[in-house]
């Protein structure tokens, strides 16, 4: 299919059209919502090198990619990592789901789920331990794009980019999914400049647990939503708004639970954001760089931050690259450090290791994915080997 053909597919077109169409950055330092005054000491030397033992043996590194483009994959693969090189082999086929393009696994880590990125939107669960599919269920929705799986492992929340709206299944002893328990669109406010209409992109449960909060490119809007534990259902309790045409796409928390930090698609910035607990209320700060440079369109995927909380990388697509950030104030603060070339082609999405030691990035146009050291003491990052051969890849989740 060319890309003016995707272009006019349903509500997710832009989504799948960016997709397919589309050095070092000075230090700066940015302000945060509710942040203290700068500390007007110089920053502290570098802390030393620290590395957690990796557990020994290859890790499973699983793969998802879209299925119905030019060169797709053919659904849920798995291949292996060695946690002390970064080194990835042996991919083989998981599960034939078509367009899987976020992955989940379960708190147990028993069970895989993956979104139908179709139409007529579904989520799939896939048992690890005999690869058996144990079935699919309607979001209600089209172009689902994210999931996520609350921490009790009771609930899959999902987020419908091409209708805006967001749902939740139950999750059964065995990981199978039953029917939706929620359904919620998001029909105010209005969608932001050039948006037809709303775009939920992202669906996680905050630190706490207490609420469950939804991004919203298309009216530029961080939902926040109590989750009923027993019945499954949602209530909005707050929304925090972005400013018109930022395009909010992931949000991911600080370890401490009180800040987050907010990658916004369309204008190309980030934002740190204050979280209240007690309340689900999140306060978005001030549009910051995204560290790209040059004449490139840059769109910024997503944050992760280290286990320590004492670093943030960004994917960016279009300028190629992972920016790195110091976080600084108890997590109030981003300090951006420069930026290092993801040596492929449009990073959709990134994901680190369990120990943090590591930094994958699935490159969509490249058909690949990176692998970075990260050394734990300053942040830096250093390539691990040529990028392993994925088609089509879009999601990256190391075990």
């Amino acid at each position: 299919m060319d890309k003016a053909a995707r272009a006019e597919r349903d509500g997710w077109s832009r989504r799948r059209f960016v997709g397919a169409m589309a050095g070092t950055a000075a230090v700066v330092t940015v302000p945060a919502p509710a942040a203290p005054p700068p500390d007007p000491t110089p920053d502290p030397a570098p802390a030393p090198h620290r590395q957690a033992a990796a557990e020994p043996g290859p890790r499973p590194l699983h793969l998802g990619t879209y299925t119905s483009v030019e060169g797709g994959g053919k659904g849920v693969s798995v291949a292996r990592y060695d946690p002390v090189s970064g080194a990835v082999t042996d991919a083989e086929p998981l599960a034939e789901i078509p367009d899987p393009s976020y992955l989940a696994v379960h708190p147990d880590g028993h069970t895989l789920y993956a979104v139908d990125e179709r139409a007529d939107g579904a989520v799939t669960a896939v048992r690890l331990s005999d690869r058996e599919v144990l079935g699919s269920r309607s979001t209600g929705g089209s172009g689902p794009c994210h999931l996520s799986v609350h921490p009790s492992g009771r609930w899959l929340l999902s987020a419908n980019y091409g209708s805006g709206s967001v749902a939740v299944h139950p999750v059964d002893a065995s990981g199978a999914l039953g029917e939706r328990t929620a359904l919620v669109t998001h029909t105010s406010p209005a969608p932001g400049p050039g948006q037809q209409g709303p775009h939920a992109h992202q669906f996680i449960t905050s630190p706490d647990g207490g609420h469950v909060l939804s991004v919203d490119l298309g009216t530029d809007t961080v939902y926040t939503y109590r989750l009923d534990a027993e019945h499954g259902t949602l209530t909005e309790v707050s929304q925090a708004h972005t400013r018109p045409g930022a395009g909010p796409r992931h949000l991911t928390f600080h370890p401490n639970g009180r800040y987050a930090y907010l990658a916004n698609e369309v204008d190309d910035t980030v934002a740190v954001c204050a979280y209240d607990p007690a309340t689900g209320r999140l306060t978005v700060g001030e549009p910051q760089p995204s560290g790209a440079s040059g004449d490139a369109t840059n769109y910024p995927a997503q944050f992760v931050v280290t286990p320590d909380g004492a670093f943030a990388f960004l994917a960016n697509r279009g300028h190629d690259s992972v920016a790195r950030y110091a976080v600084e104030e108890d997590g109030s603060r981003l300090r951006l450090l420069g930026t290092v070339p993801v040596g492929g082609d449009f990073p959709r999405q990134c994901a680190l290791s369990p120990d943090g030691r590591l930094l994958f990035t699935a490159n969509q146009r490249s058909g690949t994915v990176s692998v970075f050291h990260v050394d734990t003491g300053t942040g830096a990052l250093s390539r691990a080997g040529e990028p392993f051969v994925s088609p089509v890849a879009v999601c990256a989740v190391p075990l």
